[in-house]
């Protein structure tokens, strides 16, 4: 809730930290260091017992336009083309200015994180992944977003910026419409506030308040949330009451494959370099190539149970990622040396999966079109041994969010800024479309967690 205080004569002799930053994943953390390096005094706030959010469980890929690492690599990248890749994939949406602002901003993002900061990015050049056109997604070299929260908390520690967890803000301080500061309140914490310049939201979106989806996205209330639990949207209701408006309200990021019954995700690789989804009839549910957030809604359609094919060629290339391989070790990716074995493990009638693996096999050969349209096939047509893995659709972050300028600070209808109010990552609007979770490109939530944070934390430190 926003809550009201009195003025008070002298402003600056009640401030007791510069920033205040409330959430500690990527996007809370990034806007921390921003803030730091321009002078700030800054604290981050996290109601959970531990930092790292939505970006814990991704795979930490930052996608950055003209980055030194793909100079080194011979790849040709600038702010224009990711721009015209980006918008390529969402297609029109209301928040289009950031697109280009983060577009713009992106290499010297991920240039600042390696360079200055100490974080771990390293340029993929094994793919591209969905809505680029050149290798120019940075990540951990696991693959694993938490080892990205843990640079950035360790180069927060360097930069004198204290990451305070178990500490949820339940409120926001308004002053004579300006918001002043934050209200510390909850179970295990006695109640204070905390006066500052300027507050940053980052506190991701609404995807687990189940109220808020079905309010403002009800057409994601079947989907299972896989994400972290501290997404509960009273960081957008805090900025709606005080006049803020909301952009791409119904936009997020699904993942069709989230492998059953581990709860992470299976790789995405499996499917671009050549593998299939089917349901329990033998069938395909569709083209692909859409993405894992765009296909999300294909397999909520198919009969379960719904299984990905591949073989054990590209198992193989994508046990590079740490977190399949552990799938694998699990035994979350079975082998099936023949189409006998592969319709066993999966239920489905054996005619059937010959059928829809013969006709496949077909398009791969350029023999006749695919029967879904899918036109990238990359290691296929598959060969056995096969492999196949169970798999489920679900949600893992909502991108739609309050309504932002170029640098973070959250605007009322009528285009004025709320002052002394940022946002960033799931608070913010995304960058994803306008509806729907096809216009997803790999990187998305972190570009605007992480891209945004950098932003709106130099925003923030400007408003001392």
């Amino acid at each position: 809730m926003v809550n009201e205080v009195s003025s008070q004569s002298d402003v600056d002799a009640e401030v007791d930290i510069d920033v205040v930053v409330v959430g500690a994943g990527g996007g809370g953390l990034t806007a921390a260091l921003a803030a730091a390096d321009s002078g700030a005094s800054v604290v981050v706030l996290e109601k959970l017992d531990v930092p790292g959010g939505n970006t814990a469980l991704s795979t930490g890929s930052v996608p950055g336009a003209g980055t030194r690492q793909q100079s080194e690599a011979g790849v040709e990248d600038d702010a224009e083309r990711m721009t015209a890749d980006l918008l390529r994939q969402s297609g029109p949406h209301e928040a289009e200015h950031l697109t280009r602002r983060l577009a713009r901003s992106s290499g010297g993002l991920v240039d600042w994180l390696v360079d200055t900061h100490g974080v771990d990015l390293k340029l993929i050049m094994e793919y591209k992944h969905v809505g680029h056109s050149v290798n120019r997604l940075h990540a951990p070299p696991s693959r694993r977003g938490q080892d990205l929260v843990d640079d950035l908390v360790a180069a927060c520690g360097r930069a004198g910026v204290e990451v305070v967890t178990g500490n949820p803000v339940a409120g926001l301080l308004v002053e004579d419409g300006v918001v002043r500061g934050v209200r510390v309140a909850g179970e295990r914490v006695q109640e204070y506030t905390l006066r500052s310049r300027a507050v940053v939201l980052a506190a991701n979106g609404f995807a687990a308040n189940r109220t808020l989806v079905g309010e403002w996205a009800p057409e994601l209330v079947g989907l299972e949330y896989f994400g972290a639990p501290g997404s509960t949207g009273e960081a957008i209701e805090w900025g709606l009451e005080l006049g803020g408006e909301m952009d791409n309200q119904a936009a997020y990021q699904g993942y069709a494959a989230v492998a059953y019954p581990y709860g992470n995700i299976l790789s995405w690789t499996t499917v671009e370099k050549g593998g299939v989804l089917i349901d329990s009839t033998g069938s395909r549910l569709g083209d692909e190539i859409v993405g894992y957030s765009g296909f999300t809604t294909e397999v909520l359609v198919g009969q379960g149970p719904i299984w990905a094919v591949f073989d054990t060629r590209i198992r193989d290339v994508t046990s590079l990622e740490d977190e399949f391989r552990d799938l694998v070790e699990m035994g979350g990716a079975k082998e099936c040396a023949t189409t006998t074995e592969l319709a066993a493990v999966t239920g489905a009638p054996e005619d059937a999966v010959i059928r829809t693996l013969e006709n496949y096999e077909a398009a791969a050969r350029g023999e006749r079109p695919d029967e879904h349209g899918r036109s990238e096939f990359a290691m296929a047509p598959l060969e056995p041994p096969y492999v196949a893995a169970r798999v489920t659709p679900g949600l893992f972050h909502t991108q739609g969010g309050l309504r932002i300028d170029d640098e973070g600070r959250v605007l009322r209808a009528d285009g004025s800024t709320i002052p002394g109010l940022l946002a960033v990552g799931g608070v913010a609007a995304g960058v994803s479309g306008q509806s729907g979770g096809r216009g997803y490109s790999s990187g998305n939530g972190l570009l605007t967690a992480i891209g945004l944070g950098q932003l709106a934390g130099a925003a923030a430190a400007a408003a001392r």
